[in-house]
């Protein structure tokens, strides 16, 4: 994980509001929402793993389920998921929960991230600040 710093940071929408804005940009919210908090993300590449820019935000008014929810934004991260290739070591004979989940574990959740990506990363949140702090 790497943090980018951004004018964002503490700033509040409507979250109606900024996914109307952001999804036309590439972002989605992420799946690991909860009902007050939550990120959107956008991926930039998915060669070696998942290299992703995350924005994430907190509820300070209702829920993210609802229409009315306002949202505080924190601090933009790089995010890269190194998946392990072939079977998932961890599934045995009997685990239950490998008929559910059949994705493997990651190799590495936090993997390193080269500066390319830092300078993308920072060039997009630039973006972003500009989409939304005009």
């Amino acid at each position: 994980m790497k943090e980018i710093r951004s004018k964002l940071e503490g700033e509040q929408y409507e979250l109606n509001e900024l996914e109307y804005t952001l999804k036309p940009l590439g972002y989605d919210i992420g799946g690991g929402w909860e009902y007050d908090h939550g990120a959107f993300d956008y991926k930039l590449d998915d060669e070696e793993g998942y290299m992703y820019l995350r924005i994430p935000f907190s509820s300070v008014k209702g829920m993210l389920d609802k229409n009315d929810c306002i949202v505080q934004m924190g601090t933009p991260y790089l995010l890269h998921h190194v998946y392990q290739r072939g079977l998932d070591d961890n599934v045995s004979v009997g685990n239950a929960s490998a008929s559910i989940n059949q994705f493997s574990e990651p190799q590495d959740p936090d993997g390193s991230i080269d500066e390319k990506w830092v300078g993308i990363g920072e060039k997009m949140v630039r973006h972003l600040e500009e989409q939304l702090l005009d």
